[in-house]
């Protein structure tokens, strides 16, 4: 493994870098050839036939020996192209002295004629990865009698929708409704609902005089008198008067002694804000005297007494609303004014309440899912991120180039001009698929180039990557970090990796941003293939985005 820190790529002598390579190149090739003696002890391939016709099954299978302990990994999923795998068996044990024989079978199949190559398949047992061998197949065309079988016109193309991710858009967004049908549906049923009245606020509706006439029927209705209980009897009688009093004439009333009480009525009777008798003025002070004796003094009046002072209190209540002024139109328009204030305030107040717990559910909302998921994710999905939104939407499978490169990606690469001289074009054909560039968060390019008449396979892919860093220096790259190490694809193709750290430019030319790149090599006979990838130091989305996209990688040896 070679470790380069803080350099321009140029500035290295070329003689260290050569001793490096070879020293890499030689441990490399001595790690393949142990890896491949000890694959061929455990791991084989086979098929029962090596020639088939169109839409003809054959089964692949897989024989591994291992421990009884071990853990295998079987190959899953369509690696097995450019055949297409349509069927896959139960594993069969077979036990061999200490140790057990595991096969495992394929059905394969193809829809077109030619010669095709079975990729190498990769077996995981326990930490340890090994290869099948690739595996030849031919594929005939079925003979057909065009004299007797009768020929139909081509049908035309029909569009498919795809469904699968605005399923699941509706999905989401059917929960967010009925969550929010919810909530308005509570917050309907017990805060804006009109609910029935009880009795107690019917009577708090009523008008003092009305209140008052209520109040003394329900002192009627009571048993303080029956059981004697004159304190009980005289306390909601005086309280029934006073708070009378209190509303509709002298609005200390209830927290005034007997005698300020009195003395208050008086004045306002000298003034003729009342017009109530002196008698009427004698007679609700004489019941309010004797109710002091009997809550202060326990006095106990006769039972006969408390009732008449009982009436006393009824007839004093009509002759106060008698002498009473009828109110001015100012006085009804401050009424009702005051009555359309308590509205409103009422309204606010059940608004307030109502944003209050709708932040207090969103607070929470957002709580929950950053304990579950992270603050940043559900930041990110609610103002939006665009590394995030290439991960989550739909990928592209495509091949690019020829050998081609098979690779998923966020979106499709779009072809780029190559801008190589005339006379270089003589030397090379390039072919280059790309999205974004070096300034963008997120940048992945694909380039074949065809070496012409190049008479052996002497491409080193040291030099390639030698030549890859003088490229990003050239570009205005500074600071590389890099690292090589041996790379191979899911269908077994092998490369060479470089990757690290590096300032790359920004939209300022005076400001470099700190990224993460990686550089894939591959030769295929006289090509070379290269996969480049640049994402931003601290974008968590775009290093799962690059995972994805090098577990996706296939490389195709020959032209089928």
């Amino acid at each position: 493994m070679q470790y380069v820190k803080n350099y321009k790529f140029q500035d290295i002598p070329k003689r260290n870098i050569k001793k490096v390579v070879c020293n890499y190149k030689t441990l490399f090739l001595v790690l393949c050839c142990f890896i491949s003696l000890t694959a061929v002890a455990q791991v084989k391939s086979s098929i029962e036939l090596n020639a088939i016709r169109i839409g003809e099954q054959i089964t692949y299978k897989i024989e591994v020996e291992a421990n009884s302990n071990a853990l295998v990994v079987f190959p899953e999923g369509q690696s097995f192209e450019p055949l297409e795998m349509i069927e896959t068996y139960k594993i069969d044990t077979v036990k061999n002295n200490a140790k057990y024989n595991l096969i495992r079978r394929y059905g394969l199949t193809q829809f077109d004629s030619g010669y095709y190559t079975i990729p190498k398949q990769k077996i995981i047992i326990d930490d340890k990865t090994f290869f099948t061998n690739s595996i030849d197949v031919r594929v005939s065309d079925v003979v057909l009698d065009s004299t007797k079988q009768e020929l139909f016109d081509i049908k035309p193309i029909v569009e498919v929708r795809k469904i699968t991710s605005a399923a699941s858009w509706l999905k989401y967004l059917l929960y967010a409704l009925v969550a929010i049908a919810v909530v308005v549906a509570l917050l309907y049923w017990f805060l804006w609902r009109e609910k029935p009245l009880t009795e107690a606020q019917k009577i708090a509706l009523l008008p003092p005089y009305e209140r008052a006439k209520v109040a003394l029927k329900k002192l009627d209705e009571s048993n303080y008198l029956e059981q004697e209980n004159l304190k009980s009897y005289y306390s909601e009688l005086t309280f029934i008067i006073r708070k009378y009093l209190d509303e509709k004439v002298f609005d200390k009333a209830l927290e005034s002694t007997t005698d300020q009480l009195i003395d208050g009525l008086n004045e306002l009777k000298k003034s003729n804000q009342i017009d109530l008798s002196q008698d009427d003025i004698t007679n609700i002070e004489a019941v309010l005297k004797r109710a002091d004796l009997v809550k202060f003094a326990k006095s106990a009046p006769d039972v006969n007494l408390a009732k008449l002072d009982r009436e006393t209190i009824d007839v004093e209540i009509e002759h106060v609303k008698q002498g009473l002024p009828e109110p001015t139109e100012e006085e009804k328009l401050l009424d009702e004014k005051y009555k359309a204030e308590q509205e409103r305030k009422e309204k606010q107040k059940k608004l307030w309440i109502t944003v209050a717990i709708s932040v207090f559910l969103l607070i929470a909302t957002v709580v929950g899912f950053s304990l579950k998921y992270g603050f940043d994710y559900v930041k990110d999905t609610v103002i939006g991120h665009d590394s995030k939104e290439l991960l989550e939407g739909e990928w592209y499978t495509s091949q690019y180039g020829a050998p081609a490169i098979t690779i998923s990606t966020p979106k499709v690469l779009k072809r780029m001009p190559d801008k190589l001289p005339e006379q270089a074009k003589q030397q090379v054909e390039v072919a280059m698929f790309g999205y974004g560039s070096l300034i963008d968060r997120f940048n992945v390019i694909v380039l074949t180039t065809k070496i012409k008449n190049l008479s052996q396979n002497n491409i080193k892919l040291e030099q390639v990557v030698e030549q890859g860093m003088q490229m990003l220096v050239s570009q205005g790259v500074e600071d590389i970090v890099t690292k090589t190490e041996a790379f191979t694809t899911p269908n077994g193709a092998e490369g060479l990796k470089a990757y690290g750290t590096a300032s790359f430019p920004g939209l300022q030319k005076d400001k470099k941003a700190p990224a993460n790149y990686t550089l894939l090599v591959f030769n295929t006979g006289n090509t070379i293939q290269q996969v480049v990838l640049k994402w931003n130091l601290d974008d968590s989305y775009a290093t799962k985005i690059v995972d994805r996209i090098l577990n996706s990688i296939e490389i195709k040896y020959e032209e089928e």
